[in-house]
């Protein structure tokens, strides 16, 4: 029986698991790089930091699950989507790797806003409007750094450089392409009134090319140093966000994927592409009958590290505290307080906001404190705040599409018993817990098994994910979140036109309020979700 490798490209870390064809893991490995944050707005990664870590994960798997080159049958590749590089007429990096994270580009988005651009290109490839998308960021570096932006042979996502330093070829599925800004949902090639925007040939992009395209013919150097043999076939895949649905087994109409990490996404499949008149969500490529329809939200997991780290935790101490009592020490807290904590409000937006207000000028809030709440109730409120803004995408989501029979749970927020019971309550939906933690791994190796006839659809591999347990929601709860979330939404309406201007005064400060973190810092237990 052949083994299949679950590459998963993430935003802190790389992790690789090996499959059998039943879909038991037989061992994984994780490494993990900096996400870098020079300056206000910038977050990128070091391309070879990222090759070495692709190699080490590879490796790392391969000896756990004790195998041998001849054992893998293929390895499939999930990526972080809005992903941006240039790179020269021999493959050589031009600059680092723009992420999802980077909001350098906020001026030309803000312009594609003003003139109504934004709603257009929306229209024609289902992707918001956002600093995220590699569309406005090559408009800030056709803007900001011609030079460059002229000399450079290819703009290219990770996931391209990595298949061309492996087999000689810039290609791009059409998963990732679909988040790019610049595909047509339409004919699924390059949309030329977006490339016309830019001033971008399409000869200048990868071949697009569909989630089961196999390559082959490995660099034998790389080849080695991963302990596989040059002939192993890869297969595109597709994006993370994509892939969680696949491994959690939300693959059909009413059923719904929610994912919490560092960030948190909302996601559905649906049989044809669909875009939100108030432009919402995303509606990207991935196979012929199955679009994904959702929205990705900046504050998850990280809401929660940050009230930690500053109000939670003695100095010092935060360096050696782990992921699980870190996390166990604020569950303690929010279960000792009722549902809506007492009349504290928290919106999340740490980070700005992307769906469904597309605001990266959001700013986090309290909103109702008095001198009874502690710090019990702010550790609550930042939990259920969290899952408001999940809400507000998932509302979005059953407008376009209806409702959701029941939402699978991943990433790490899916480890506590707690939260996700909370979610259940505060939406009113049934929430499954499926024993696929490494989601989108399982899903890269799902896609190969399918591109190399292992399965003959995705929908088998539901046969191979197992249920943790399912929390039903509390009638009584779920009464009393209504109030919160409504009084939620009202809080975020007043707010909206004065958020500029503090994200202005604050951007004065030449304090990075957007993200804290820096060089080196970034912790891949948490990673996040570029959607």
């Amino acid at each position: 029986m052949g083994l299949y490798i679950g590459l998963d490209i993430g935003t802190t870390s790389t992790k690789a698991f090996l499959y059998d064809e039943k879909g038991q893991i037989r061992g994984g490995s994780q490494a993990a790089y900096a996400l870098l944050v020079p300056e206000a707005g910038r977050a990128e990664q070091r391309p070879e930091e990222l090759m070495d870590a692709v190699a080490d994960a590879i490796r790392g798997a391969m000896k756990e699950a004790n195998a041998q080159a001849g054992d893998i049958s293929a390895v499939g590749i999930s990526a972080a989507m809005h992903s941006l590089m240039a790179v020269d007429g021999e493959g050589k990096p031009l600059t680092a790797v723009m992420t999802w994270a980077d909001n350098r580009s906020i001026g030309q988005s803000n312009e594609l806003h003003r003139t109504g651009e934004a709603r257009r290109l929306y229209a024609a490839t289902g992707t918001p409007v956002h600093p995220m998308s590699p569309l406005t960021k090559l408009l800030w570096l056709a803007e900001r750094q011609p030079e460059l932006f002229k000399r450079a042979a290819k703009f290219v996502s990770f996931k391209e450089y990595l298949l061309h330093r492996l087999f000689g070829r810039y290609a791009i599925d059409v998963s990732l392409a679909s988040a790019t800004g610049m595909l047509d949902l339409h004919t699924l090639d390059w949309n030329e009134s977006a490339l016309r925007l830019i001033g971008l040939s399409p000869d200048r992009l990868g071949e697009i090319v569909p989630i089961t395209e196999r390559f082959s013919g490995m660099d034998r150097t790389l080849a080695e140093r991963m302990g596989l043999h040059p002939d192993t076939p890869w297969i595109a895949g597709a994006s993370d966000g994509a892939l969680a649905n696949v491994g959690v087994g939300a693959l059909e109409r009413g059923e719904t994927a929610v994912t919490i990490g560092t960030s948190g996404a909302v996601r559905s499949f649906a049989e044809e592409p669909s875009t939100d008149k108030a432009g919402r969500t995303f509606c990207y490529a991935f196979e012929p009958k199955r679009w994904l329809i959702g929205g990705p939200t900046n504050n998850g997991g990280i809401a929660l590290r940050w009230y930690l780290e500053k109000f939670v935790i003695g100095e010092g101490e935060s360096a050696d505290l782990k992921e699980k009592e870190a996390l166990d020490r604020i569950m303690q807290l929010a279960d000792s307080v009722p549902p809506g904590s007492e009349g504290l409000l928290f919106l999340p937006y740490l980070s700005g906001e992307r769906a469904p207000y597309w605001n990266a000028d959001a700013r986090g809030t309290y909103f109702g404190a008095t001198l009874h709440h502690g710090r019990e109730h702010f550790g609550r409120a930042t939990m259920e705040g969290v899952l408001f803004a999940i809400r507000t995408v998932s509302d979005a989501l059953t407008q376009i599409g209806g409702p959701s029979r029941s939402l699978l749970a991943s990433g790490g927020f899916a480890k506590s018993e707690i939260w996700t019971q909370m979610l259940a309550d505060l939406s009113g939906t049934q929430v499954v817990v499926p024993d696929t933690y490494e989601a989108s791994a399982f899903g890269a190796a799902s896609v190969a098994m399918l591109a190399t006839g292992a399965i003959g659809d995705l929908g088998e591999v539901k046969d191979a994910i197992g249920i943790l347990r399912t929390h039903e929601p509390d009638a009584g709860r779920f009464h009393t979140y209504e109030r919160y979330y409504s009084l939620f939404k009202r809080v975020y309406d007043q707010l909206e036109p004065v958020f500029p201007e503090i994200a202005q005064l604050q951007r004065g400060t030449g304090i990075n309020h957007e993200d804290e973190s820096k060089e080196g810092e970034a912790k891949p237990e948490s990673q996040g979700s570029s959607a």
